[in-house]
C-alpha cells in the first residue's frame, strides 16, 4: 500500500497492480510455479514481457511424464552459506586465497569456516561436455538453475523511470552485453513493471531476449495510458501518477526478488535499468491532470531558485518514503542471495529535469543527487554495483560478468543458532591487504514455528491417484484440438470394457484454426489388435473385442458434442494410437496413449474410473439421469450453473458389494462433505451415481473421492474438476 501522502484512490490502483504480483510471489519462494513453463499470460498492452521464446515451448504428452528436479538440501538447519567476491584495486578477481585467509563474523562473533570452495564459471560448457539443454519445461528450468556452472541474469526494464532517448541509447550496450559477454550455459530472463512474476521464465534464447530489448521504449514523463491499469489513473494529478508508478515498479522488483529466492540458493544477478526513484515532484510539474500538461498549474515554467521550507519538507518526506520502500526490496534480495546491478541509462547525468521545465539549478541538483543515491543504495545493500554517472556502460556491464564468474563460497554452522526470525549481520574479512571484499550482508533466521517445521519428519507423500486427478484438471487447458478420456469397466469372459471418449476443443475468440471432426482410434496389445476405426464428434461406435468391425450405435441426445469408442480387451498393457482429422479427412494431429487395463475378475476390491456427466439445465439433467448409456465428458472445467452426475462401479470379492464412501475434497485433499451414492440407471446393482450441483461451490479446484472397502481390501478412485464463476 502507498505510504505518506497517498490518497485512497492511489492506494486502490497501486493495490490492484501490487496484489497482482506479490500475492503470487509469496508462494514462489517454495518453488510452486503458477503455470506450466510453456504457458504465459499476455502482457498488458503497451508493456512488453518475457516472450514465449522457441526454447520455451510447452512439452507434449511425453514432457508431462518427466520427473521433477531433485531437491537441494542444506548441510544443516543452522548452516549458512556466503558467497564472497574478492577483487584487486582494478576490479580483477583474485583467485588464489585459501580458507585460512578469511574471517567471518555473525553479529560481531567469529564463526568457523567449515566449507570452502572457489567457484569459477565462464558460461561455457567443458570441452566434450554436455551440450546446453534447451529450456522446454518448468522441470528444465529448475534443474538447469541448480547447476554450479550456470549463471543467472535477469533484466528488469523499468520503462516508467527511463526516458525514451536514454533508453534507446542503452539498448545498444545491453545487446552487446548479451551477444559478447553471456555464455551458452547462462540462463537469462526479462520483465517489465507490469509483468507478473509468474510469467518470468529463465531460458537460453539469446536472440529472443535481444528482440525484447531492442523493442524497449522508455516512458518517463509520458503519461498516455497504454493498458487497462493505467487507464484507471490516467487523469490523476502528476504527483499521484508518479507515486503509483513508483509503487508499481518497486513492488515488481520486490516480487522478482521473492521469485529468484526460490530458484536456487546460489548467487543471482538482476540488471535494473532505471533512472532512479523519487516521490518528490517540483511545483512546476504538479499538473492537476497528467494528460493535460500545464493546464491548471500556475507554477508551470516558473523558475524559482530559492526553495521554501514547505518544499524542503515535502522533499524530505518523499525521500524517506522511497528509502523505506527500498529497504523492503534489498531485504528480500538478501534473503534470496540476489545482487542488484543498477544501470542508469543516462550515463553521465548533469541534470535531472529538462531545461524546458523551468526548475532552478539548486532544486535540480538536490533531486539528481537524491535519485542517483537510490540506485546506489539498491546496489550496495545487495552486493551489486551501481553503474551510474558514467558514459561507459559497457565497462560496467562487463564487471557484472566478472563478479558472477569468480567468487568464493564459504559455509559455516552458526554458533548463535538463532530461531528469532530476525536479520543477522554477516561480515567477511580477508587477511591479505589491498583487496576489495564484497559479500552478502546477512541472513534472516527461522522463527520458532519455522524451525519446528524444518526439523519435523517429512509429511507423507500424497496418493498418486490423487495427484494424477488434480493434474488432469489442467490437461484441457493444454489440449489444442481435442480432449480425451479413457475409462474401463468389467466385461464378460474375464475381459475389460474400454471406453475412449473424445470431444473437440472450441477455438478461442479470434483464433483461426481447423476444427477436429473425426478421431481415428487403433487399440493394440502386445500381440493383438482390439479395435481400429474412426468416430465422429456426433456419433458413438461400439466394436466387439475382436475389432473385426464396428457398427453405429443409436446416439443419445446428450452425446451431440462427444464421440465414444467401446471395445473389450484382456487385462494388461494397451496402446491407443489416436489420429485427429478435419471434415475433409486431412490429418491435423496425432497422439499415443499407454493404458494399463485393470483386471476386474480378481478377488480384490475394485472401483472403475469415475465418469463425469454434465447437465446445463433441468431438462438435460433428467435425460442424463434416465440414460444408462449417456456419454461422459472429457472436460474438467465447469460453471456454477451446471450440475454433474458422477458414475462408477464398485466391485467386491465374490460379487459382494463393498462398503463405499464418496467425499468431496478441496484442492489440498481435505474433506468438505460426504456425498450420497444412488443406484445408476440400467439395473446393475454395482453401478452407482452421485448427484453434485455446483451452485454452492466457490470458484476453484475440487476432487471427488470414491473409497470402497471389503475386509482388508480397499480401492480408491479420484476425479478432479474446476469450477469457474
Amino acid at each position: 500500500m502507498m505510504r505518506h501522502h497517498a490518497t485512497s484512490a492511489t492506494a486502490r490502483v497501486v493495490g490492484s497492480a501490487r496484489r497482482r504480483r506479490l500475492a503470487v510471489a509469496a508462494g514462489l519462494v517454495l518453488l510452486l510455479a503458477g503455470s506450466p513453463a510453456g504457458q504465459q499470460q499476455a502482457p498488458p498492452p503497451g508493456q512488453a514481457q518475457a516472450p514465449r521464446l522457441p526454447d520455451q515451448a510447452a512439452q507434449g504428452a511425453s514432457g508431462a511424464e518427466q520427473q521433477p528436479a531433485q531437491p537441494v538440501f542444506r548441510t544443516g538447519i543452522n548452516f549458512v552459506s556466503v558467497d564472497v567476491i574478492i577483487t584487486d584495486k582494478k576490479g580483477n578477481p583474485v583467485n588464489d586465497l585459501q580458507a585460512a585467509d578469511f574471517e567471518v563474523l555473525e553479529d560481531g562473533k567469529p564463526q568457523t569456516v567449515e566449507t570452502f570452495k572457489l567457484i569459477n564459471v565462464s558460461g561455457q560448457p567443458e570441452p566434450g561436455g554436455e551440450v546446453p539443454r534447451q529450456i522446454r519445461s518448468e522441470w528444465d528450468e529448475e534443474s538447469e538453475a541448480q547447476r554450479e556452472d550456470v549463471r543467472i541474469f535477469v533484466f528488469m526494464l523499468d520503462d516508467y523511470h527511463v526516458r525514451r532517448s536514454s533508453g534507446m541509447r542503452a539498448r545498444e550496450s545491453l545487446v552487446r552485453f548479451i551477444r559478447e559477454q553471456l555464455g551458452p550455459l547462462d540462463l537469462v530472463g526479462v520483465m517489465y513493471p507490469l509483468t507478473p512474476v509468474t510469467d518470468l521464465r529463465l531460458h537460453r534464447n539469446r536472440e529472443g531476449l535481444i528482440r525484447v530489448i531492442e523493442q524497449f521504449e522508455g516512458r518517463k514523463g509520458d503519461y498516455l495510458p497504454k493498458n487497462d491499469i493505467e487507464e484507471q489513473y490516467a487523469m490523476y494529478p502528476v504527483e499521484v501518477v508518479e507515486r503509483i508508478r513508483n509503487e508499481v515498479s518497486l513492488s515488481a522488483l520486490e516480487g522478482l526478488m521473492v521469485k529468484l529466492a526460490g530458484v536456487r540458493d546460489g548467487r543471482k544477478q538482476v540488471v535494473l535499468m532505471s533512472e532512479s526513484y523519487t516521490n518528490y515532484v517540483p511545483p512546476q510539474m504538479r499538473d492537476p491532470n497528467a494528460l493535460l500538461p500545464g493546464i491548471g498549474n500556475p507554477n508551470r515554467g516558473r523558475v524559482d531558485p530559492v526553495q521554501s521550507t514547505g518544499e524542503d519538507r515535502a522533499r524530505f518526506f518523499g525521500d524517506m518514503d522511497i528509502l523505506t520502500r527500498l529497504r523492503d526490496i534489498y531485504n528480500a534480495a538478501n534473503r534470496g542471495n540476489t545482487a542488484i546491478y543498477a544501470l542508469d541509462p543516462r550515463g553521465l547525468a548533469p541534470f535531472e529535469y529538462d531545461i524546458q521545465s523551468g526548475i532552478g539549478l539548486v532544486a535540480d541538483g538536490k533531486t539528481l543527487n537524491q535519485t542517483i543515491d537510490t540506485l546506489r543504495v539498491l546496489a550496495e545493500e545487495t552486493d551489486g554495483r551501481a553503474i551510474v554517472n558514467r558514459n561507459d556502460l559497457d565497462g560496467g556491464l562487463r564487471q557484472i560478468v566478472r563478479d558472477a564468474s569468480a567468487y568464493y563460497l564459504l559455509g559455516y554452522n552458526s554458533t548463535q543458532a538463532p530461531t528469532d526470525g530476525k536479520f543477522h549481520e554477516i561480515k567477511v574479512k580477508v587477511k591479505r591487504p589491498g583487496l576489495q571484499v564484497r559479500a552478502r550482508k546477512g541472513y534472516w533466521a527461522l522463527n520458532a514455528a519455522d524451525y519446528a517445521r524444518a526439523i519435523a519428519p517429512p509429511a507423507p507423500e500424497p496418493d498418486a491417484a490423487f495427484t494424477k486427478a488434480l493434474a488432469a484438471v489442467e490437461t484441457p487447458n493444454r489440449a489444442r484440438l481435442v480432449r480425451t478420456w479413457v475409462g474401463t469397466a468389467p466385461a464378460e469372459n474375464g475381459k475389460t470394457r474400454v471406453s475412449v471418449v473424445w470431444e473437440p476443443v472450441p477455438a478461442l475468440p479470434g483464433e483461426r484454426r481447423q476444427t477436429a471432426a473425426r478421431l481415428g482410434v487403433i487399440a493394440a496389445g502386445e500381440s493383438s489388435m482390439y479395435y481400429r476405426g474412426k468416430v465422429g464428434a456426433e456419433q458413438s461406435i461400439v466394436a466387439g473385442a475382436s475389432g473385426a468391425g464396428s457398427a453405429p450405435a443409436p446416439a443419445a441426445s446428450t452425446t451431440a458434442r462427444a464421440g465414444r469408442v467401446e471395445f473389450d480387451a484382456p487385462p494388461g498393457k494397451l496402446q491407443l494410437r489416436l489420429s485427429i482429422e478435419d471434415a475433409a479427412g486431412e490429418l491435423l494431429d496425432s497422439d499415443q496413449l499407454d493404458v494399463q487395463v485393470p483386471d476386474y475378475a480378481t478377488t480384490e476390491v475394485r472401483v472403475t474410473p469415475l465418469e463425469v456427466l454434465r447437465a446445463r439445465g433441468a431438462i438435460e439433467f433428467r435425460a442424463l439421469n434416465a440414460d444408462p448409456a449417456a456419454v461422459p465428458v472429457a472436460a474438467r472445467e465447469f460453471s456454477r450453473t451446471e450440475r454433474l452426475l458422477i458414475r462408477f462401479v464398485a466391485l467386491g470379492p465374490g460379487g459382494v458389494a463393498p462398503e463405499t464412501v464418496v467425499r468431496l475434497l478441496n484442492r489440498a485433499g481435505s474433506p468438505m462433505s460426504t456425498l450420497t451414492a444412488q443406484p445408476a440407471p440400467g439395473g446393475d446393482p454395482a453401478r452407482r451415481q452421485v448427484d453434485l450441483p455446483l451452485a454452492g461451490l466457490a470458484a476453484g479446484d475440487y476432487l471427488v473421492e470414491v473409497a470402497a472397502r471389503a475386509g482388508e481390501s480397499e480401492a480408491r478412485q479420484f476425479v478432479g474438476f474446476r469450477v469457474t464463476s
